[in-house]
């Protein structure tokens, strides 16, 4: 009888493990961080990654490798931009619903913070904190494809591989486009065309021409008109992917929202009065070669 109610339990306890639910990253939770890498890292450049991105012991890391790269990139810029390495490496830190999105940056410098947002946004990426390093510098223009890599695998989410594309695509002519304008206006000029979609729901190439047009009016930006024809092409390519454009208008708005937020916070203010010091004082010192 002993044995039997023995097999019976180890029974019992076998059915429990195999259909209690196991923790999936379907169940990640606001908090929870996985890790990009490149494939092409060293022993000790992939120590000091982890080390900047003060990447948690317990975190899942994902391996990005140049292949990968090449496959998203390789359609808007010269294989030998991509490079042979990958390199560019990330973290990814869920945040709470509504929450936004975030982007911090080191040793890259090519794409801003903004150009990842934006770009970041149209692949359907929300409410996270990400980490952008290398352990030097960089063009960063491939730590795209390892983020949304990441987060497929962390919110068991599949990113449309057409959208994933666009999404790079849409980083590239942004960065192309701050070479003429200035990055942070260029990366402004992309998220107030989507915002502008959002709100209008344009159905025709001609109202995607006008909208845009309007907006770089509005920004006062002077387009080229292949300029302009990319532009018109780009977003009308993306209006027949199912991109959620409530979604993009949402995350824009949590996102601005939560820069206010900071900015008028006790730490926020305590950053803005340490920037005017520091204005303050380069005046200071360049009056002193004066006096």
């Amino acid at each position: 009888m002993k044995l039997t109610i023995k097999a019976m339990m180890v029974t019992l306890g076998l059915l429990l493990f195999l259909t209690a639910p196991l923790k999936s990253f379907a169940d990640a939770a606001p908090g929870d961080v996985i890790i990009t890498l490149g494939q092409d890292l060293t022993s000790s450049q992939k120590q000091q990654v982890l080390n900047d991105l003060d990447a948690p012991s317990n975190a899942q890391t994902v391996t990005v490798t140049n292949q990968e790269e090449h496959e998203y990139l390789g359609d808007f810029i010269p294989k030998a931009t991509i490079g042979s390495r990958a390199i560019s490496s990330s973290s990814i830190t869920l945040g709470s619903k509504d929450s936004g999105l975030s982007v911090s940056t080191q040793n890259i410098n090519g794409i801003t913070d903004d150009m990842y947002i934006n770009a970041l946004m149209t692949a359907g990426v929300k409410d996270a904190k990400i980490q952008i390093t290398a352990p030097f510098e960089v063009s960063g223009t491939a730590a795209l494809t390892g983020i949304m890599k990441a987060y497929e695998v962390q919110t068991d989410q599949k990113i449309p591989e057409e959208v994933k594309k666009a999404a790079n695509e849409e980083m590239v002519q942004t960065s192309e486009l701050g070479e003429k304008i200035g990055k942070e206006k260029a990366a402004q000029f992309m998220a107030t065309i989507k915002e502008e979609i959002a709100k209008e729901n344009p159905q025709t190439k001609d109202d995607l021409r006008t909208l845009i047009q309007r907006v770089a009016d509005d920004l006062g930006i002077k387009l080229t008109d292949s300029e302009l024809n990319t532009l018109v092409d780009f977003f009308n390519r993306l209006k027949d992917m199912n991109i959620d454009w409530n979604q993009v208008k949402d995350q824009l708005s949590a996102t601005k929202e939560k820069v206010t937020t900071f900015l008028q916070s006790e730490e926020g203010q305590s950053f803005l009065d340490k920037l005017k010091q520091f204005f303050v004082d380069i005046i200071d010192a360049i009056k002193s070669l004066f006096s």
